[in-house]
């Protein structure tokens, strides 16, 4: 009941009085381009890339609860946290000033960290973690190639309109670029030596079976391993159907 007189009350003043009604966009997701800028607005689009990528490793966790994806995306977390640490740390501005974003330090770039932490480790992960095993050599090195390029091209272009929508500089570009690369080369070496051991001991975990955590990194592909055991399973179950029916 308080709630809903809070709620009246507002409403009221506010149609009594809209110029008093302070409105704050949110800036998170908020990019700016010049108008009428076609090439800047198709940037604009890209740069939302990370927030892609961040529903992607919520979706792929909740669906798929592997050890390694969540490994992954806590990386992540770290390389932004790491930025954070470091923005406020150096305090260098961004080359033009806007009323409406949300922290106008811009050393270094928290798009160019996030887009090249995430290529470099998905570079690592595709040439040391991915495999096929159907024999088929010319499909595994093109899908290779468009994996790795897709990502590279991507944070390429986010770079790119960091700097043409000037919400960094090259210099503060570069440096996120380089941090992302570094830290994902560790965060990488750490996964590969430190915590891939130790996850057949986290899902025997009771709390683990629980959450259905799983760990796939004996699986040399699990798309692969997903297809060809759900075509199996589809095939027994249609001919015990019909078993079923004929009787």
């Amino acid at each position: 009941m308080a709630t809903s007189t809070f709620s009246e009350n507002y409403i009221s003043k506010a149609n009594d009085d809209p110029d008093r009604i302070v409105w704050e966009p949110f800036t998170l997701t908020l990019v700016e381009y010049p108008k009428g800028d076609i090439i800047g607005k198709l940037l604009a689009l890209i740069s939302l890339a990370p927030f892609g990528i961040g529903s992607g490793f919520l979706t792929l966790i909740l669906f798929r609860r592997d050890l390694h994806t969540i490994t992954f995306f806590i990386g992540t977390l770290l390389s932004e946290l790491l930025n954070y640490f470091l923005k406020h740390a150096i305090q260098e501005t961004r080359p033009i000033t806007r009323n409406i974003i949300h922290n106008e330090f811009g050393m270094p770039s928290s798009h160019a960290q996030f887009v090249w932490f995430f290529a470099t480790y998905v570079i690592y992960f595709v040439f040391i973690r991915l495999h096929h095993m159907n024999n088929n050599t010319i499909m595994e090195n093109i899908s290779k190639i468009l994996i790795i390029s897709s990502s590279v091209l991507m944070a390429l272009l986010v770079c790119i309109g960091r700097v043409y929508l000037q919400y960094h500089t090259v210099w503060q570009v570069l440096c996120g670029a380089t941090i992302g690369a570094l830290f994902a080369t560790v965060w990488f070496a750490l996964t590969y030596i430190v915590f891939t051991p130790l996850f057949p001991r986290i899902v025997s975990w009771r709390i683990s079976e629980f959450l259905l955590l799983r760990d796939t990194t004996l699986i040399p592909n699990v798309l692969w391993f997903e297809y060809t055991n759900t075509r199996q399973e589809v095939r027994a179950r249609s001919r015990k159907l019909v078993s079923m029916k004929s009787q």
